[in-house]
């Protein structure tokens, strides 16, 4: 075809395959994207051009069309790989930490009495008292995909959403969906899937999505702001972790590395099958089983890692934490997806931002650092108790299914470098 432009539909990498973005602003499916070829028109391309050269075009497609095959459909929702659609991934998409706190400190704060907790000790959620049986805990959660099926980026979002009231001892009672959805680039059927996915984690729960608010966005955007209750008395709070304490952490770590192993097509089926199961697993169990035990003090481990979150703990407390870094559980292939060097942005504002926090032995070499510092998505629950009572609950967390749940410190008085990694 002399004098005509054309280009491929779709481009290959050595990671993965890109679909044009027109085409899928067009609505074309992945399957015929990858066999489609565009044809371009120049700034000053005449009607008459244009109409000579698809004659041209339709002739030469009738020459090679006996050895087309028809690619039947798939359902609306299959070919398309969510974390393509966004410039980040989840939780590690959140502000840096440095950026949060100056903004968070310029916010006024309550003289309300009702006020049991706000933004003063960096705590997962907010709580509100309203009267001597009841306090409403609220929290808002929302972020990009982490996952490439819609279904499970659903499930994923509303765990993880769910997790801060579980981390102040609360039940929730209900949530309103959050989303932000590119109609330009993707059908209904993959937010409808979206939805879907995070109502069967709320049906596990226990409770219902009454409702929500959706915009019109470049990326997908999904999430919940959840409402709970929680007697006055018995709010776990982040800020009352006491020297003598042992540290139980309820998963293991790694979901922001492996997520970006997701996106660029180098996590095998293993890795995406084990850190979804992880990441949609609810801390319910770990939450309900935390208040039979004196428990003094939790928060979940998402965005700011395991180093971030222990961090806001011991700030907050007044204390310092030693960790035994060989007892921290990591989901495996971490470490293989980190040495290709996918390594969240997230991750790496937290290594510099919470360094200076930290004493690291020698022997913790910068790939720990870094996966301790591992901007995490729906992680677990990482609990401070009195030692005398932790065997208990980690035996009682055992029995009720929270297999991954294991000691992995201790809290010590205060010191000038807040947390020891040996």
């Amino acid at each position: 075809m002399p004098g005509i432009a054309a280009s491929a539909g779709a481009a290959c990498h050595s990671d993965k395959q890109i679909i044009s973005h027109v085409l899928q602003a067009m609505g074309v499916s992945t399957d015929h994207a990858i066999g489609t070829v565009r044809f371009s028109t120049g700034k000053f391309t005449s009607i008459d051009e244009i109409e000579n050269s698809s004659e041209i075009i339709i002739l030469a497609v009738k020459e090679i069309s006996s050895s087309l095959v028809k690619i039947p459909e798939k359902n609306k929702t299959s070919g398309y790989k969510l974390t393509e659609f966004t410039h980040g991934l989840g939780c590690a998409c959140k502000v840096g930490p440095e950026l949060l706190e100056k903004i968070i400190s310029q916010i006024p704060l309550s003289d309300d009495p009702r006020v049991l907790i706000d933004t003063r000790t960096s705590d997962d959620a907010a709580v509100y008292k309203i009267n001597d049986e009841t306090a409403v805990i609220q929290t808002v959660d929302f972020f990009t995909p982490v996952v490439d099926d819609p279904y499970d980026f659903g499930a994923v979002a509303a765990s993880n959403a769910l997790s801060d009231i579980y981390a102040m001892g609360g039940k929730p009672i209900f949530v309103l969906n959050i989303a932000g959805f590119p109609t330009s680039r993707l059908p209904g059927e993959v937010l409808e899937s979206i939805i879907k996915g995070a109502a069967s984690i709320t049906a596990e729960a226990g409770i219902f999505i009454l409702g929500g608010h959706t915009i019109e966005n470049t990326e997908p955007i999904f999430g919940m702001a959840v409402t709970g209750t929680v007697h006055p008395e018995k709010i776990l709070s982040n800020s009352n972790a006491r020297p003598g304490d042992i540290l139980i952490l309820t998963k293991p770590i790694g979901t922001g590395i492996i997520t970006t192993g997701i996106k660029k097509g180098q996590a095998n089926d293993r890795m995406i099958s084990e850190t979804v199961a992880l990441m949609k697993q609810l801390n319910k169990a770990a939450s309900e089983v935390a208040a039979r035990h004196p428990v003094n003090a939790c928060t979940d481990i998402t965005g700011f890692g395991l180093a971030g979150h222990l961090a806001a703990m011991i700030i907050a407390s007044k204390v310092s934490a030693e960790i035994n870094s060989s007892q921290v559980p990591i989901i495996p292939g971490t470490f293989d997806l980190l040495r290709l060097g996918l390594i969240p942005g997230g991750t790496k504002r937290n290594r510099e931002y919470y360094d200076s926090l930290i004493s690291w032995e020698p022997h913790i070499n910068e790939d720990y650092r870094l996966i301790f510092s591992d901007a995490q998505t729906s992680g677990g629950l990482l609990f401070s108790v009195p030692e005398k009572a932790g065997k208990s609950l980690l035996e009682d967390l055992k029995n009720h299914g929270v297999n991954y749940a294991v000691i992995i410190g201790k809290i010590l008085p205060e010191s000038p470098r807040r947390i020891k990694f040996r």
